[in-house]
């Protein structure tokens, strides 16, 4: 009986290619299928990569809340508390996940160069929030690649959703908007109802492909919620109303301009 060999060797025109036995397959399959599971099988600890300072070592948040008590005591309502996890898989992560090692900002007694400050840059924020890096690379967005803004400019992540003026705060979340674009809080006699909703039914405040980071650039944008306004029969100045869209966008064309709200007309115009 002739023995099994791992490669079976086959005569064709002359040639004699080499093709996988039995075992050989065999083998293939249980790597193949060792791989499959191996990307499958859930990580029981936390996985994060904190920021390094070169010479600096892990100190646990205690130590932190020593000289900063009026923030770590509120953070434990933040969203941004999640990020603690008990067990020594999650021994780095909490101020320091953010921050970076600790030991050498303690021991000088807080210096500001020894510890990693999100204010000064976005990137402590980009470890954990990729998408935001790719919207601010579009081509309408706040400044924060150019350092004229900085994302605790409009968030907190000590406190509550991370969201200026949300959670419990008796604020709107249009304040964190509203603090830059005073021109837009009014007050307005006539006012879009839209505002009172949030700045981001209108605007992606990280930055979008449309000017004014717009979240549509044409009148899909106003008929999210305006739908009624495409039906038949309604007209303006004697004119299907769907005619006089066709013109440009609903702000445009001598029409709604005034879209955050109006001194004078009901109809949002100036």
């Amino acid at each position: 009986m002739k023995p099994e060999h791992d490669f079976v060797e086959l005569s064709a025109a002359g040639t004699k290619p080499r093709i996988p036995g039995t075992k050989a397959i065999a083998i293939l399959s249980g790597l193949l299928l060792a791989g499959v599971l191996a990307s499958c099988v859930s990580i029981n600890r936390v996985v994060m990569a904190p920021p390094q300072i070169p010479g600096a070592t892990y100190i646990g948040s205690e130590s932190c809340n020593q000289c900063h008590e009026d923030i770590t005591t509120k953070f434990s309502f933040a969203s941004h508390a999640r990020l603690q996890a008990p067990g020594e898989n999650a021994a780095n992560v909490g101020c320091e996940s953010c921050h970076g090692p600790g030991s050498l900002h303690s021991e000088s007694g807080g210096a500001y160069n020894t510890i990693v400050n999100p204010k000064r840059s976005p990137e402590a924020c980009f470890q954990c929030h990729l998408d935001k890096r790719g919207e601010f690379h579009l081509p309408h967005s706040h400044p924060v690649l150019a350092g004229q803004m900085s994302c605790g400019d409009c968030h907190d992540p000590h406190s509550g959703s991370a969201i200026g003026g949300g959670g419990t705060s008796l604020m709107s979340e249009n304040e964190s908007c509203l603090q830059c674009h005073a021109a837009q809080r009014g007050p307005h006699v006539f006012e879009h109802e839209a505002v009172r909703e949030g700045c981001t039914l209108c605007h992606n405040p990280h930055g979008s492909v449309n000017p004014k980071m717009l979240a549509q650039r044409n009148a899909n944008l106003c008929l999210k919620c305006h739908f009624q306004e495409i039906g038949a029969g309604i007209t303006v100045g004697g004119f299907p109303h769907s005619l006089n869209m066709q013109r440009g966008t609903c702000w445009t064309s001598g029409c709604h301009e005034a879209v955050h709200g109006s001194q004078v007309s009901t109809s949002l115009r100036f």
